[in-house]
């Protein structure tokens, strides 16, 4: 039977506000209130910044098969989409992935090739190389460090400006910008500045690219502009979403699951002590799951009715897929809140799901492996310099974290 109440059995006014906080006490697990929610129903109602009310799907399957439904749209400008805040009208934009197919699939397939297993498995020992020098680099300097300024934040910078073509000198510009526009607390029109500046300067760039293109991936694009598959504009939207995706989610990673594992002696001794890449990669799917560093969930709107789960989602009503909490779900990974290096995470819903899931996974997961399995080999007394109670985390932004970690061998 298809319930067609919003939220059976409460008012109006008991509809939990979203975005939710989580617990001082437990930073790594997701807000106690959402965990209540899923234990209610895997679609359960919350109240926006705007007084709307859309469904928070909380269960694994269900928001599975959502994020893989097409009667599901990811587009921004739809009535009904559960906005973070007022759109605006020169704001942030977020290039094919707030669009749906085809031209989603048009612009996604410009940037697919670089991302491939294969293409990214013969960026290893260029990885590998990054990171032992920044290593380096730690373990000459001053003694404790901020990790997150010292190792997590450049290592994947470093990376993705190599396979962009972006000069790393410049990785404090738009490092800053980044953190601005993904931060939900900020000035509307701080966003929209630091927006603008990160896409005149990938303008700019792609200007150079024109003139005299290289080996890199804007290159790439520059050759779609000139033969007039992108207009300018749309390339250069392009590289603001991959540089800020391809350094602040991992970066985030780098940092909260080496605090996770620091807080998990016995499974950071495991994975230290062993030399089985299956098991490194076991680690990082873990972590993944585990940590689920996009908080603020995926955010759709129903182009149909869709009856699930005992409910009937209406067309035009707001869908939030939080998959950190799905990531929680007893149903789908038993003692869910038990980190374990050594379970079968991989069926995780941290990198989305469907048309839209995340284009950098393949190149994430390599960083992740070859940092996993050489900091701790290389730093095996690493620890916290810091009461865990004094690290400050991340729950002013979309991307979870920790502004700083610092640490000490």
């Amino acid at each position: 039977m298809t319930s067609t109440v919003e939220t059976p059995g409460e008012s109006p006014a008991a509809v939990p506000h979203f975005p939710m906080d989580r617990a001082a006490t437990c930073p790594f697990d997701p807000p106690p209130t959402a965990v209540a929610q899923q234990k209610q129903a895997p679609l359960t109602k919350v109240r926006m910044w705007d007084d709307s009310t859309p469904w928070l799907v909380t269960g694994y399957a269900e928001g599975r098969a959502l994020l893989a439904d097409p009667r599901v749209s990811a587009d921004i400008t739809l009535p009904g989409y559960p906005l973070q805040a007022p759109l605006q009208p020169d704001g942030p934009r977020a290039s094919f992935i707030l669009m749906d197919d085809p031209e989603h699939a048009r612009l996604r397939r410009m940037v697919t090739a670089p991302f491939a297993i294969k293409r990214v498995a013969a960026l290893r020992p260029a990885v590998q190389g990054i990171v032992d020098d920044l290593i380096d680099g730690m373990l000459a300097g001053p003694n404790p460090v901020d990790l997150v300024e010292a190792f997590a934040l450049p290592m994947p910078s470093l990376v993705i400006c190599e396979l962009l073509g972006v000069p790393y000198r410049d990785h404090g510009f738009f490092q800053d910008n980044s953190k601005i526009i993904i931060k939900r607390d900020v000035d509307p029109q701080q966003q929209i500045d630091a927006f603008r500046a990160l896409l005149d300067y990938l303008d700019d760039l792609m200007g150079k690219k024109l003139a005299a293109p290289a080996d890199d991936l804007l290159s790439g694009l520059a050759e779609r502009v000139r033969s007039g598959e992108l207009t300018r504009d749309e390339a250069a939207e392009m590289g603001v979403l991959l540089l800020i995706a391809g350094h602040e989610t991992t970066a985030n990673m780098i940092a909260l699951g080496t605090l996770a594992l620091l807080e998990h002696p016995a499974q950071l001794a495991l994975l230290r002590d062993s030399d089985d890449p299956k098991l490194v990669a076991s680690a990082v799917e873990e972590l993944l799951r585990y940590l689920n560093i996009v908080h603020n969930g995926r955010r759709r709107v129903a182009l149909e009715d869709i009856d699930i789960a005992g409910h009937r989602v209406r067309a035009g009503e707001g869908l939030i897929v939080a998959n950190d909490i799905g990531n929680r779900d007893p149903d789908a990974f038993p003692e869910p809140d038990r980190l374990d290096i050594e379970r079968d995470a991989r069926h995780h819903v941290a990198f989305g799901f469907g048309i839209h899931q995340c284009l950098g996974q393949p190149l994430a997961r390599l960083e992740l492996q070859i940092v996993y399995s050489t900091l701790y080999r290389r730093v095996p007394t690493l620890r916290l310099a810091a009461d865990i109670g004094r690290i400050p985390f991340k729950h002013d932004g979309s991307v979870y974290g920790v502004y700083e970690l610092p640490v000490t061998w």
